[in-house]
């Protein structure tokens, strides 16, 4: 079956930007799924390409780490390995606390008003039990936070990171995320209370508290296996 493309991409691309898109888009929302083999000829077919821009593209891809070369058996996915994790959320970490920072001392009121209207969605979504929503709710806060910054650079290292952790809280829903929903939640109104008093040390105390909690149920939950 053909692979999902991007829900936003560039009007004007080339075959290599729109199978290194589509693909990285399928690797990140785990259509397809870590482990699994990646066969260049069937990848040139579900995308309606020859398999040169599928080569090009996997090759940009292994280079993010979102793709491995297998001795024996050519390109897979990646697995989500407790180190990848740690990486993950160690740099979220340092970005976010940067990025809270700027957002405080800015002052912007249209940046708080954004959150505080994530929050409050993401609050009526948990209520509710409409946990994905939340998710992508969730996801969407984290995003607003650096756009606020006006930094392009920052953006950009962010938007990477948290499409990264977006993979592993795809691939852990069940086990991790759907359970941390109320702690979490808890903790997005801690950091919004923060922001809006410009308390920069609990701030900082508060984005740090938030993603170690994250990190420590992941690590909780592979421990069981």
């Amino acid at each position: 079956m053909p692979l999902s493309p991007p829900a936003v991409a560039p009007r004007h691309q080339t075959k290599q930007e729109f199978v290194y898109r589509t693909l990285r888009s399928a690797l990140l929302s785990c259509e397809l799924k870590p482990g699994e083999r990646l066969v260049i000829d069937d990848l040139a077919r579900r995308l309606g390409v020859s398999i040169i821009p599928v080569r090009e593209a996997l090759q940009m891809l292994q280079a993010e780490g979102l793709v491995v070369n297998v001795p024996h058996v050519g390109a897979a996915v990646a697995q989500i390995s407790r180190e990848s994790i740690v990486d993950v959320f160690s740099v979220l970490e340092g970005l976010e606390v940067v990025a809270t920072r700027l957002v405080a001392q800015q002052r912007s009121p249209s940046a708080v008003h954004t959150l505080a209207r994530l929050v409050k969605m993401m609050d009526e979504a948990a209520s509710t039990g409409r946990f994905e929503e939340w998710a992508d709710l969730n996801t969407r806060f984290h995003h607003a936070i650096s756009a606020a910054t006006g930094l392009p650079l920052l953006q950009e290292m962010t938007d990477r990171t948290l499409g990264l952790w977006d993979r592993i809280r795809r691939h852990f829903f069940n086990g991790v995320l759907s359970h941390r929903v109320a702690a979490a939640q808890e903790e997005h109104r801690e950091i919004l209370a923060a922001l809006k008093a410009r308390d920069l040390p609990k701030l900082e105390a508060e984005v740090q508290n938030h993603n170690r909690r994250a990190l420590e149920a992941y690590m909780t939950y592979l421990g069981r296996f």
